[in-house]
């Protein structure tokens, strides 16, 4: 296996895809938005369990969502660091954005009880949803740095047990249900990925 150099991956949070989705402006109304919970003037309070390049949280904080990001590869956390200290001397909303952000390195199992968070993301390692060699690429770097995610069943477990109100899995589309997991209070479907939505017991009665 080709040795991963840190320079071959960049966290980006001003160019690129990200870039793009930024000055779209889609809003609230993209998939993932609507799974957390956006609902009128709430701004929700997330925790995203498994970082990773930190794209969804990036969206979801230029949202208005304060977010928390949990790493525990020390790579991808000084990764994240750079990518966010990037965006705040960019200025303006990506500052904004960036204020909104809370970068922690750490175990999620171990962290998440102590944070008691409201709403609670999760996107396990699984195989690319797209096909381009560039995205497999950047997912074969990831891989080489944080793993395979074999704890990801725990990880579930674990955000069931704490959320205050929901937890969200990403997952492939067309891929078979989390195995050991109770079924989904309901789905948010996308092109590519699903949004496998758990409404916590704590949350009966305040369904966003």
């Amino acid at each position: 296996m080709q040795k991963f150099e840190k320079s071959d991956l960049v966290v980006d949070f001003v160019g690129g895809a990200v870039g793009h989705r930024f000055r779209s402006n889609e809003g609230r109304k993209q998939g993932l938005a609507k799974a957390v919970g956006f609902s009128g003037n709430t701004a929700p309070e997330v925790v995203d369990a498994t970082a990773g390049l930190g794209r969804d949280a990036f969206l979801l904080a230029s949202l208005g969502a304060n977010v928390t990001l949990i790493e525990r590869s020390e790579t991808m956390h000084a990764l994240l660091a750079e990518g966010l200290k990037r965006a705040q001397a960019e200025g303006g909303r990506h500052a904004e954005t960036v204020a909104r952000m809370t970068l922690l390195h750490g175990d999620s199992c171990a962290l998440i009880p102590q944070l008691k968070p409201q709403i609670i993301l999760i996107d396990p390692m699984h195989p690319p949803r797209d096909k381009t060699a560039l995205v497999k690429k950047e997912m074969r770097l990831i891989r080489e740095i944080v793993g395979d995610d074999p704890d990801s069943l725990e990880l579930m477990q674990v955000a069931l047990e704490n959320a205050q109100k929901r937890v969200v899995l990403k997952w492939p589309l067309r891929a078979d249900p989390m195995p050991g997991i109770r079924k989904p209070s309901h789905q948010i479907i996308g092109k590519s990925t699903r949004y496998d939505v758990f409404v916590t017991a704590k949350a009966v009665g305040d369904i966003a």
